[in-house]
C-alpha cells in the first residue's frame, strides 16, 4: 500500500495526525481481535472535482481478508489519473440488472450457493466484485491457467471463462465477460482488479467465499516501522462462519503536490452514484440478530454487517473538538444503526463495550436453560434502554461503566421480571427522561425522530460550540430514536472526562498502551509535564534547590544506620561503616510444609490416575528415572530464584541426576527462560527425551498464564517475543512424547480454563491451605481486611494523590493517564525525600501515604536493635521508559540529599540482572557472614533486610518472590487500563505472603471504605487551575500518619521491631519464618517413609525459627504488607464492601472472551474445580490464544497446578518430582519373602569337592533332610527325623508370625506381570492387531491316566507364532505331540526344558512374562489354567500357550494341576520317543525334564566368587540358572533339581554346602522319566510338594538343591493359594462365613447337619489342619512320639505341633529307621493295596494311641478295616465314624477313628 499511492507521510504532521488517530478507529476491547486495516495518514494532491478538507472513508469488507480493498490494481506507471472507462451499451432486450447476467440469470453467491453448478475440467469457481453491488459476490467459472498460484505467479495473460448462470462458454476477453455479467465498470476492466476470491464448499456442501486470489504475492502493507506500532483495527466477531464483520479503513486526505498513482474507488464521487460533495456514502454499522451455532467463534459483540444507508446519513465531527471541550467523547454502541463519521474523527472514540448486553435475543436454548430462562423472559429494546439509563444514573462520579456489571443487571431483570413491562415507543421518551431525572444532571436524554445520527451530530456540535473547558457537561448523553419504521434505537455518548478517558484507554491492550506511552515519551509530548514538575510545590526551582543543598553538605552524607536523619558524617566514613553479622538469621535450610506435601501428593495421585485409566497414555511401569526442565517467563531474576529453589531442595541429588559434589553448580541448566534462546535448549531437552525412553521427563511450565499467544500470531511486542510458550509447550514433539509429562503452573489459571482448554478438568490440582501458625494472606484476605474496622486499612487508595491526578488529567487530555500518574509519583517521592532532609516546609504538599512510606524507609535502619535492617518499598511502573526515568530521577535526588548510603534504588526489570551499589552488597555480605568477595545478589530475596526502593517494571509481574522485608507495595499506577481479572489481581499478588495468625483480627462490621480514606486526609483543591497539595494537620501528625500507629495490623511497633530475614528461600514463596512445632515433625516422618526428608537438619524442625539466639530480642510477627492502589483498582478489589462488582466478575483474561452475552454471577466462594468448570463453560479462547485451535480432546499427559501467588508452588512441584521418583522406584520394587531357613540342632556339614556342578556319587552320599526348612511351611506339621529343627523345640509355644517381606528393586532379569510394558517384550506378551485372539488355535490332547483309570482330554490354546513348538498331523488339524530337544543339544540360546506355570486368579498379577528372565532366549512356556479362567488369561496373555484343564478340575486343588502336568509330560515324552525313534534317535537321548515354576517367582541370584577369594550375590537370569542345571553332568540320573529360597541373611554369607538333598518346591526341574511311578496327589489342596518330595526320596530317587542359586518369590496378595474356597452352606445364606467352625466341616454319616458348598478334600484338609489335636491327643506337643502316616503327608494342627513320621509302603523303599520309636497315632489316608496288615504290625504304638482311617466311601472304609485286621489292635465305636460335610453332588470322604488297646 505504501508504494501504491503518490502521497507521502509527512513527518511534520505525523505527531499530530497519529495522536488524533489513536482513538479514532472503531474497535472492540472484548471481541476476538482480528487485524483489519492499518491507519495511515496520507496527503495526496487535490484531485479535480474532489472536495477540499478532511474526510473519512469507510470501506466495507471481510475481516479474514485483510487487504482486499487495498488491491485496486492499476499497472499504469504514469502519475496522471486514469481516464474514465466508457462501457458499451447492452444489446436491446438484454437484462441489465445488477447481480444478473445479460441472459437474466442470477449470479449472486447468496442465491446460488446451494445450487449444483457444472464446472468444466481445469476451471475454478471464483468470486467477482461489482462496484454497483459491493455487498454481493458474483460467481464465475475461470480457466485455472489464467489464475495465479499461491505465490501470485504463473498466471497466463489473457482470460478464459464461462458464465455459470446461463451456461454460455468461451469468453476470451475479460472486457466481454464483464459486460456479460453486468459489472458496469467506470474503469478499464481487469481480471486482477475484479476477480477477488476463490469459492469453496463448506461442511454443509454450500458454496462460500474462500481465500483471496493472490495476484501480487502475499498482501502486505509496506508501512514504515515506526508507523506499524500504531496500527488500529476493529475487533468484530461473528456467530457463524458465513457472517462477515465490518472492516474500516481510515484515510485523512489533504493537499499534496501531485495526484496519486492509484485511485481508491471512493476518493471522489462516481458518475453512476450521485454523492453530495460533503460526504462519502459508506455502509453503516448495524448489529444483526443471528442465531448462534456451536462454534468456537467468540460471540461477544454480536454480528456487525454492512447495511445500506440513505444518502446524507452522516455526522461531521467538529474540528478542534478535543481542545475546545477538553474531552474526547466515547460513543457506546447500543441498538440500531450508527451514522457515518467524517471530518475530525480522531477526536471521537466508538466503543462496542456494552453492545453484547443487548444481544439476549441471540442466546441459544441451551444457554437460556443454563441461566434458568426461556424465550418468553427476554427483554424488549425499550426495557433494555431504561435499564441502561438506570445503570448510568446510579454510577458514581468516580466510577466507569463495566460490561459485566450491566450484564448482571440485565440478567437479574430477566429473572425477576419475565418479559418486562410492555413499553411502547411513544412512552419511551418520557420514561427515559423520568429515569434520567434522578441522576442529578449526570445523565441527559436526547430524543430524535429521524435517526441516531441526528442526535449525535447535535450533541457534538453543542459540545464544540460551548465555552472552552468551562461548561458543565453531563457525564452520559443517551440518544434515543423512537421511530415507528425502524423501532427504538439508542446509543450513549460518554462526556465525563474521567469516564471517557478511562473507557478510551481501557480499549487498548497492555502492549498498545505501553507503545502509546513510548511514543509520547519519544516525540516529546511530555515536555509540558516535565516543565510543570521542574518546580516544587512551593514554586521553587527543584534542581537548583537540590544543587544548593548538595553544596551545603560539603561532602557529608546522612549516617546510613545507628543514627538520626539529621546526623551527617563524611561520605568515606559512612562507606566504611559495616553492620554486625547476623548470619544465623540467613540460614538456608529447605523444608516442605504440610500444604506443599499435600499438593505434591495430589499431583502424584493424578499422574497415577492417568496411568490407571486404561488408555495406554502413560505407562509408569516402564520408567526407572525422573528428569525435568522448568520453563519460566523471560526474567533473569526468576531464573536465578527457581535455580536457587532447585539447588536448596536437593532434588537433583534425590533424583540421581547429579553428583552431590557438583549438584549446586548444575541447577541452572534445569531452568530455561522463554526467550530467543529457548529453541536450542528445548531441542537438546527433546533429544534427551527421545534418547531415554525409560526416563519419565516432566516439563514444568511455571507462570504459564503470562504468555499464551499462539505461535501463528506471536510477534515482538514491546520488546518481548510472544508466542514462544505455544511453540515450545504445544509443539508436536512434546505432545507425542509418551515419556513426557507437561505440568503447567499458574497463579491465575483462568486463561487455561476455556472451552478449548488443552488440560482436562480432571487433571487439575488446586491448592489447599492447612491451618498453621502462619496463614496465607492473599487477594481475598486483602478484600476482607476492609471489614476489620481499622482506621488505616492495609489495602487502601491515596485520595489526595487521586485528586492531584484528576486535576492534571483535565489539564492534559492528550497524554496517557499513566504518564501523568508516573510524573506525579516521581514528584511525590522526590519532595518526600526533600521534606525529610532539606525542606521541611514541603511536608504539607506531599500526600501522607507517600511521606509515611519514605519516612519509614529512611528511619527504619536507624531504629534501636535493627542492626541496619530496613524495609523494601516496591513501586510498580509497567512502562520501562517511565521506570528508567523514575530510577534515574530518584537516584539523583537521593544522592544530592546525602541519602545515597541510606537506601538503594533498584530497577527491577525482567530483562536485566539486579544492579546494586557495592556498598549495599558489602552490607548484605556482612549480614550473611559471607566471605566470598564475588557474591552479588541475584534475586529479590537476596535483598532481605536491605532498605531499598525497587521500581518493578515490565508488562506483567512474572512471579518473582520478594523478601520478608517488603513492607509497602505502591500500585497507584495500576488504574482503569487493568480491567481483566488476571491483569488486576496479579498486581496485588505481589503483596501476598504468609503472616502470623495472631495479626489477622476477626472481621468487624465494615466501615464505609471510601469515606474512611477520605476523612483521614484533609485535602482541598482550589477551583482555579493551580494544582494544590493536600494540607497537613501539622508536622507531628504528618510525621506519624504513615506509620499507622492506630492500626493493629501494620502498626509502628511492627515497623520498629526488627523484621527477621527469611530463614529459607526454598520455603513457600513469600513465607516468612514459621513455628511448625510438632506438626512439622509429623509431616517429616511421613516424608521420611517416602525417602524424602523434610529438612536438612531435623533438629531445627522442632525449634522456633522465629526465636532469636539473643535473649533480649523479641519474636517478630509477620504482618501483611501495605498496598496502596489507584481508586479504580481499589473499587474493584473492594467489591464485597463497595458498590461495584468485585474483580472476580471481570473478564478473566484479555486473551479469552465470554461465550455468552449473559451468564451466571461468579462469587468469591467459587474456587478450585467449581471455578474451573465455570470458566470452561462460559469462556472461549480468542483467535490469537494458543488454545484457539486446540484439539477437541484435552491432552492426556498435561496437568495444571493452580494456587494463589507466593503460596509455595515451586516447593510443591519439586516435592512432587521427588515422590514421583520414589513411586517409580517403588513400582520397580517388589515385596519378596525374606525369611530365614529354620536351622538344625546339630549342623554338621559334609563338604563336597566340586562347587560348580554336583557329583552324582557325592550327592548320593548326602543324607536326605526331611525337615521343612522353608518358613512358608511354618503352619505345616513338622516331618519327624533324627535331627529335629530348632523351631520345633524353641518355638513350640509361640503362635506363628506373619510372613516377613522385603522390598527389593527388580533386576533386568526379573519376571513381570501384565502391567509391564516395554519396547523389548511387547511382542512377547501383548496382542498386536485387533484380530490377535482369533489367530489362536484350539487343540485337544487326549491321553490315558493309570491313576485316574480313564482318558483325560486337555485343551491347548496355541497362538500362531508358537505352533513351531508342536507336531501336528499332515492335515494340520490334529495335535500329535509337543517337540522335545535332545539331551545332546547344546544351544546357548535355547532352554531345553519346557516351563509349566500353574496359575489361577492371577491373570493380571501373575509373573507370567519371563522374556527378560530368559534374556529373550528360545523357550517353551505353557500356562496351566482352569477352564473357567481361560478367557481371562487369553485376554491378558494372547501370545502365550495355554493348557486348559478339564471342567471337572475347576474346583480341584493345585495337586491336580501338578499331577496333570506330570502325566501329560510323561505321555508326551513317550510320544516324542516314538516319533524320533523312527528318525533314528535313541529313546534315552530325548530330553526328559520339565520345569514347574510358580507364578510368583520374580528373579534369581547367585553367589559368585570375587577376586579376593570371597563371594558376592549378583543378579542372574532364569536362563543362567536353568542352563546351569541342565548342563549338570549325568543330569538324567537326577529326579528333581531346584534352588534355594532367598533371604537377606543367607545372601550375606556363602552357603556351607553347594548342594544338598532336601525338599524342593516353587521352582523345580523334574525328570518325568525317572519319576514315572511317583505321582503328585491329585486330591490335594496344600502341602502337595512336601508329599511328593517324600515319595520321591523314599523311592530311592535323588533330589538335588543347588545352594548357590537363590530364588526370590514375590508376595502377591491375590489369587493362587490365597484363593481359597469360601465355605458356605449350600441351601441357605449366612451373613458371616467366618463364624463357621472347622469342627463343622465333618459330621456323622446321614446326619441332619448343614452341608457346605465346598469340595470334600478341601473340607478334610482344613479339618485336619485345625482339629487334629482332637484326633491325636497323645501326639500334641509330643516330640518323641510322632503320628505315623503311611504313604502320605498331611498337615496336622500346626498350632499344637503334631509331628508326622512318613513311611512308604512300597517294597524296596527308603524309610526312616523306626526301631525303638513308639508312635502316638496312625493315619491311613486312602491307602492302596501296598499297605498290608503285616506292615502295620512292625510298628509300636503308645497305649491309648489313636487311629484315623480315611477312605473314599463307607464301603471301602469297612473293607480297609477288615483287610488290615485293624480290629485286632484297635478299638472302634459307631459314633467315631464321620464324613465330610459337603453337599451330595460331590462324593464325601469317610473316616473312622479308633483307640489302641
Amino acid at each position: 500500500m505504501g508504494n501504491s499511492y503518490a502521497g507521502q507521510l509527512k513527518s511534520a504532521r505525523f505527531e499530530e495526525a497519529l495522536h488524533n488517530s489513536i482513538e479514532a478507529s472503531l474497535r472492540s476491547s472484548s471481541g476476538d481481535p482480528q487485524p483489519i486495516f492499518t491507519q495511515l495518514y496520507l496527503e495526496p494532491e487535490t484531485y479535480p472535482g474532489n472536495m477540499e478538507g478532511k474526510k473519512l472513508t469507510l470501506v466495507n469488507g471481510n475481516s479474514s481478508n485483510d487487504l482486499e480493498e487495498l488491491e485496486d490494481e492499476d499497472d499504469s506507471d504514469t502519475s496522471s489519473p486514469p481516464l474514465p472507462y466508457l462501457q458499451a451499451p447492452a444489446p436491446d432486450g438484454c437484462c441489465t440488472l445488477d447481480g444478473f447476467c445479460q441472459a437474466g440469470k442470477d449470479l449472486r453467491l447468496v442465491s446460488i450457493a446451494t445450487e449444483p453448478i457444472e464446472v468444466p475440467a481445469g476451471f475454478e469457481l471464483v468470486g467477482a466484485k461489482s462496484p454497483t453491488v459491493p455487498e454481493h459476490i458474483l460467481v464465475c467459472a475461470v480457466d485455472r491457467r489464467f489464475l495465479p498460484d499461491e505465490n501470485g505467479k504463473n498466471a497466463l495473460l489473457g482470460f478464459s471463462g464461462n458464465c455459470v448462470g446461463c451456461g454460455e462458454k468461451g469468453f476470451r476477453y475479460f472486457t466481454e465477460f464483464s459486460n456479460h455479467i453486468n459489472l458496469k465498470l467506470s474503469t478499464q476492466p481487469k481480471k486482477q482488479k475484479h476477480l477477488k476470491y476463490y469459492l469453496v464448499k463448506n461442511s454443509q456442501g454450500a458454496l462460500c467465499k474462500g481465500p483471496l486470489i493472490c495476484w501480487k504475492g502475499k498482501y502486505t502493507l509496506q508501512t514504515p516501522d515506526f508507523l506499524k506500532m500504531y496500527v488500529k483495527y476493529i475487533k468484530l466477531l461473528s456467530y457463524t462462519a458465513f457472517c462477515e464483520g465490518l472492516m474500516s479503513f481510515v484515510l485523512l486526505s489533504a493537499m499534496n503536490s501531485g495526484p496519486p498513482k492509484k485511485r481508491h474507488r471512493s476518493w471522489h464521487p462516481s458518475l453512476l452514484v450521485p454523492v453530495p460533495p460533503t460526504a462519502v456514502p459508506v455502509p453503516a454499522i448495524r448489529p444483526i440478530v443471528c442465531s448462534p451455532v456451536a462454534s468456537p467463534q467468540p460471540p461477544v459483540i454480536g454480528v456487525i454487517q454492512p447495511q445500506p444507508v440513505t444518502i446524507g446519513e452522516t455526522v461531521i465531527v467538529p474540528d478542534n473538538l478535543l481542545n475546545s471541550a477538553g474531552v474526547r467523547p466515547v460513543i457506546l454502541i447500543g441498538h440500531g444503526t450508527l451514522p457515518y463519521f467524517y471530518g475530525n474523527v480522531g477526536d471521537i472514540v466508538v466503543s462496542p463495550l456494552l453492545v453484547s448486553c443487548y444481544k439476549s435475543s441471540q442466546l441459544s436454548d441451551k444457554t437460556l436453560e443454563a441461566l434458568g430462562l426461556n424465550s418468553s423472559r427476554l427483554l424488549s429494546v425499550e426495557t433494555m434502554i431504561l435499564l441502561t439509563l438506570q445503570y448510568f444514573a446510579r454510577l458514581g462520579s468516580e466510577q466507569i461503566p463495566l460490561r459485566e456489571e450491566l450484564e448482571q443487571i440485565v440478567l437479574k431483570a430477566m429473572l425477576c421480571c419475565p418479559g418486562g413491562p410492555a413499553i411502547s415507543p411513544l412512552q419511551l421518551p418520557w420514561l427515559a427522561r423520568l429515569e434520567a431525572s434522578v441522576s442529578g444532571g449526570s445523565v441527559q436524554v436526547v430524543v430524535t425522530n429521524n435517526s441516531l445520527g441526528e442526535g449525535i451530530s447535535e450533541s457534538l456540535r453543542s459540545l464544540a460550540e460551548g465555552p472552552p473547558q468551562q461548561q458543565c457537561l453531563p457525564t452520559y448523553v443517551v440518544i434515543i430514536c423512537a421511530s415507528k419504521m425502524s423501532g427504538s434505537e439508542f446509543c450513549v455518548i460518554v462526556l465525563g472526562k474521567y469516564q471517557a478517558r478511562a473507557l478510551a484507554e481501557g480499549m487498548l491492550t497492555t502492549n498498545e498502551f505501553l507503545k502509546e506511552i513510548s511514543y509520547e515519551l519519544i516525540t516529546g509530548k511530555v515536555s509540558i509535564l516535565t516543565s510543570h514538575f521542574r518546580t516544587t510545590s512551593l514554586g521553587d526551582n527543584l534542581d537548583k534547590q537540590l544543587v544548593r543543598y548538595q553544596r551545603r553538605r560539603k561532602g557529608q552524607v546522612i549516617q546510613p544506620f545507628q543514627g538520626d536523619v539529621t546526623d551527617n558524617i563524611h561520605s568515606q566514613e559512612a562507606a566504611s561503616m559495616s553492620p554486625p553479622s547476623d548470619s544465623d538469621l540467613f540460614t538456608k535450610g529447605f523444608q516442605i510444609y504440610p500444604a506443599q506435601l499435600n499438593v505434591a501428593r495430589s499431583l502424584l495421585s493424578q499422574v497415577c490416575s492417568i496411568a490407571d485409566s486404561g488408555t495406554q497414555n502413560l505407562d509408569l511401569g516402564r520408567f526407572c528415572k525422573v528428569d525435568f526442565l522448568v520453563l519460566v517467563p523471560p526474567s533473569h531474576i526468576l531464573v536465578h530464584q527457581t535455580a536457587q529453589r532447585i539447588r536448596q531442595s536437593g532434588v537433583l541429588v534425590d533424583l540421581g541426576n547429579e553428583d552431590p559434589s557438583t549438584a549446586h553448580l548444575k541447577s541452572d541448566k534445569y531452568v530455561v527462560r522463554l526467550d530467543g534462546d529457548v529453541h536450542a535448549k528445548m531441542e537438546a531437552f527433546m533429544k534427551k527425551v527421545k534418547q531415554n525412553p525409560y526416563t519419565l521427563f516432566v516439563l514444568i511450565h511455571d507462570n504459564s498464564h503470562v504468555d499464551l499467544t499462539s505461535a501463528l500470531s506471536g510477534s515482538v511486542c514491546h520488546g518481548e517475543l510472544q508466542g514462544l510458550a505455544d511453540r515450545v509447550v504445544n509443539c508436536q514433539e512434546v505432545l507425542d512424547a509418551m515419556n513426557l509429562l507437561v505440568l503447567q503452573v499458574s497463579c491465575f489459571p483462568y486463561t487455561l480454563q476455556t472451552r478449548q482448554s488443552r488440560i482436562s478438568i480432571h487433571n487439575e490440582v488446586h491448592w489447599e491451605q492447612f491451618p498453621d501458625e502462619l496463614v496465607y494472606f492473599g487477594l481475598r484476605d486483602y478484600s476482607r481486611s476492609l471489614q476489620w474496622g481499622m482506621a488505616s486499612p492495609i489495602l487502601r487508595y491515596d485520595d489526595a494523590f487521586e485528586k492531584m491526578v484528576h486535576t492534571l488529567l483535565e489539564r492534559h487530555p492528550h497524554l496517557h493517564s499513566m504518564v501523568i500518574r508516573s510524573y506525579l509519583l516521581i514528584q511525590q517521592y522526590t519532595e518526600a525525600m526533600m521534606a525529610l532532609t532539606s525542606s521541611p516546609s514541603l511536608r504539607d504538599h506531599i500526600t501522607p501515604e507517600t511521606l509515611a512510606m519514605v519516612e519509614d524507609l529512611i528511619n527504619a535502619p536507624s531504629r534501636e536493635g535493627s542492626q541496619g535492617h530496613g524495609h523494601m518499598l516496591l513501586v510498580r511502573i509497567p512502562s520501562l521508559q517511565l521506570a528508567m526515568l523514575a530510577r534515574e530521577r530518584l537516584e539523583d535526588v537521593r544522592d544530592k540529599l546525602g541519602l545515597q548510603l541510606c537506601f538503594a534504588v533498584l530497577l527491577g526489570s525482567p530483562a536485566s540482572e539486579l544492579n546494586l551499589h557495592r556498598n549495599f552488597i558489602s552490607r548484605l555480605r556482612a549480614w550473611q557472614g559471607c566471605e566470598n568477595e564475588d557474591w552479588v545478589p541475584h534475586t529479590y530475596e537476596d535483598l532481605e533486610g536491605l532498605p531499598c526502593i525497587v521500581i518493578l517494571t515490565g508488562k506483567d509481574p512474572l512471579g518473582e518472590t520478594f523478601p520478608k522485608s517488603l513492607k509497602y507495595c505502591d500500585l497507584r499506577l495500576i488504574d482503569s487500563s487493568y480491567l481483566t481479572r488476571t491483569a488486576l489481581e496479579q498486581e496485588v499478588g505481589l503483596a501476598c505472603t504468609y503472616v502470623s495468625r495472631v495479626v489477622v483480627p476477626k472481621p468487624k462490621k465494615a466501615m464505609a471504605p471510601r469515606e474512611s480514606d477520605v476523612e483521614k486526609v484533609a485535602t482541598s483543591l482550589n477551583d482555579g487551575d493551580e494544582l494544590e497539595r493536600p494540607q497537613s494537620n501539622g508536622s507531628a501528625a504528618t510525621r506519624t500518619s504513615g506509620s499507622l500507629a492506630d492500626n493493629g495490623v501494620s502498626s509502628s511497633d511492627v515497623a520498629d521491631s526488627f523484621q527477621k530475614p527469611s530463614t529459607s528461600t526454598s520455603q513457600p514463596e513469600g513465607m516468612v519464618t514459621i513455628d511448625m512445632g510438632t506438626s512439622t515433625l509429623g509431616i517429616k516422618e511421613e516424608c521420611d517413609s517416602l525417602g524424602t526428608p523434610l529438612s536438612s537438619d531435623p533438629s531445627k524442625a522442632s525449634k522456633r525459627p522465629s526465636q532469636s539466639t539473643q535473649s533480649d530480642r523479641e519474636p517478630t510477627r509477620a504482618s501483611p504488607r501495605t498496598v496502596i492502589l489507584s481508586r479504580a483498582a481499589y473499587n474493584l478489589l473492594s467489591g464485597d464492601s463497595g458498590s461495584q462488582l468485585s474483580s472476580s466478575s471481570l473478564l478473566p483474561h484479555a486473551d479469552v472472551a465470554w461465550s455468552s452475552p449473559l451468564r451466571p454471577i461468579i462469587t468469591h466462594t467459587l474456587q478450585g474445580t467449581e471455578q474451573s468448570m465455570y470458566y470452561r463453560q462460559w469462556t472461549i479462547a480468542r483467535q490469537h490464544h494458543a488454545d484457539y485451535e486446540a484439539p477437541s480432546v484435552p491432552h492426556p499427559r498435561r496437568l495444571l497446578l493452580s494456587g494463589p501467588p507466593q503460596v509455595g508452588k515451586t516447593g510443591a512441584y519439586l516435592q512432587f518430582l521427588r515422590i514421583l521418583f520414589r513411586m517409580l522406584i517403588r513400582l520397580l520394587e517388589v515385596d519378596v519373602y525374606d525369611e530365614d531357613e529354620v536351622e538344625e540342632e546339630n549342623s554338621e556339614v559334609t563338604t563336597l569337592v566340586s562347587t560348580q556342578w554336583p557329583d552324582i556319587e557325592e550327592v548320593r552320599k548326602l543324607p536326605f533332610d526331611p525337615n521343612l526348612r522353608d518358613p512358608k511351611f511354618r503352619k505345616a506339621s513338622p516331618v519327624y527325623s533324627d535331627k529335629m529343627l530348632k523351631s520345633f523345640k524353641d518355638k513350640e509355644n509361640q503362635t506363628p508370625a506373619t510372613r516377613v517381606t522385603k522390598s527389593i528393586r527388580q533386576s533386568r532379569f526379573a519376571a513381570h506381570n501384565a502391567f509391564h510394558h516395554c519396547d523389548q517384550c511387547h511382542h512377547y506378551c501383548e496382542a498386536g492387531a485387533a484380530t490377535q485372539l482369533s489367530e489362536c488355535t484350539f487343540h485337544a490332547f487326549t491321553f490315558c491316566s493309570s491313576m485316574l483309570g480313564e482318558e483325560v482330554q486337555l485343551q491347548f490354546v496355541i497362538p500362531k507364532s508358537k505352533e513351531q513348538h508342536f507336531v501336528f498331523s499332515h492335515q494340520g488339524s490334529h495335535l500329535e505331540s509337543m517337540r522335545l530337544p535332545l539331551v545332546s543339544t547344546k544351544d546357548p540360546d535355547l532352554l531345553r526344558s519346557p516351563i509349566f506355570t500353574p496359575t489361577t486368579g492371577r491373570q493380571e498379577h501373575g509373573l507370567l512374562n519371563i522374556f527378560h528372565a530368559t534374556e529373550g532366549a528360545a523357550h517353551l512356556h505353557i500356562l496351566v489354567v482352569k477352564q473357567f479362567e481361560m478367557p481371562h488369561y487369553r485376554k491378558y496373555w494372547p501370545n502365550h500357550i495355554l493348557l486348559v484343564l478339564p471342567a471337572m478340575f475347576n474346583n480341584a486343588g493345585v495337586g491336580a494341576t501338578r499331577f496333570l502336568i506330570k502325566e501329560l509330560s510323561y505321555h508326551n515324552l513317550e510320544l516324542e520317543r516314538n516319533r524320533l525313534e523312527e528318525q533314528g534317535v535313541k529313546r534315552q537321548d530325548i530330553w526328559p525334564f520339565i520345569v514347574m515354576m510358580d507364578d510368583s517367582c520374580v528373579q534369581w541370584n547367585a553367589h559368585q566368587s570375587t577376586s579376593d577369594g570371597g563371594s558376592c550375590l549378583s543378579n542372574v537370569s532364569l536362563k543362567t540358572v536353568l542352563q546351569h542345571m541342565e548342563n549338570t553332568p549325568k543330569i538324567s540320573q537326577y529326579a528333581v533339581c531346584g534352588t534355594r529360597k532367598w533371604s537377606s541373611s543367607l545372601a550375606r554369607r556363602s552357603p556351607s554346602n553347594p548342594f544338598s538333598r532336601c525338599h524342593l518346591h516353587d521352582f523345580v526341574m523334574l525328570n518325568v522319566d525317572l519319576t514315572q511311578n511317583v505321582q503328585y496327589d491329585l486330591n490335594r489342596y496344600g502341602c502337595e510338594e512336601v508329599d511328593f518330595n517324600l515319595r520321591v526320596n523314599s523311592s530311592g530317587l535323588l533330589l538335588c538343591r543347588f545352594n548357590n542359586f537363590f530364588l526370590m518369590k514375590k508376595h502377591i496378595p491375590v489369587g493362587g493359594r490365597n484363593k481359597e474356597f469360601l465355605v458356605k452352606p449350600k441351601l441357605m445364606e449366612i451373613e458371616n462365613p467366618t463364624l463357621i467352625s472347622p469342627l463343622q466341616y465333618v459330621c456323622a454319616p446321614d446326619s441332619e447337619q448343614t452341608l457346605f458348598d465346598a469340595p470334600a478334600q478341601f473340607l478334610l484338609e482344613r479339618f485336619l489342619q485345625s482339629c487334629s489335636h482332637r484326633l491325636f491327643p497323645k501326639a500334641v506337643r509330643n516330640r518323641d512320639n510322632p503320628v505315623l502316616s503311611i504313604d502320605s503327608y498331611l498337615n496336622l494342627s500346626p498350632e499344637v505341633r503334631i509331628s508326622v513320621c512318613y513311611i512308604n509302603s512300597r517294597p524296596h523303599s527308603t524309610n526312616l529307621n523306626h526301631q525303638g520309636l513308639v508312635f502316638s497315632g496312625l493315619l491311613l489316608y486312602l491307602c492302596d493295596s501296598f499297605v498290608v496288615s503285616g506292615l502295620l504290625k512292625k510298628f509300636d504304638f503308645l497305649k491309648g494311641a489313636t487311629l484315623c482311617v480315611i477312605c473314599q466311601d463307607r464301603s471301602s472304609l469297612r473293607q480297609t478295616i477288615a483287610r488290615l485286621e485293624l480290629e485286632d489292635e484297635w478299638q472302634f465305636r459307631l459314633r467315631d465314624e464321620f464324613q465330610t460335610a459337603n453337599c451330595n453332588e460331590d462324593r464325601s470322604l469317610y473316616f473312622l477313628t479308633g483307640r489302641h488297646v
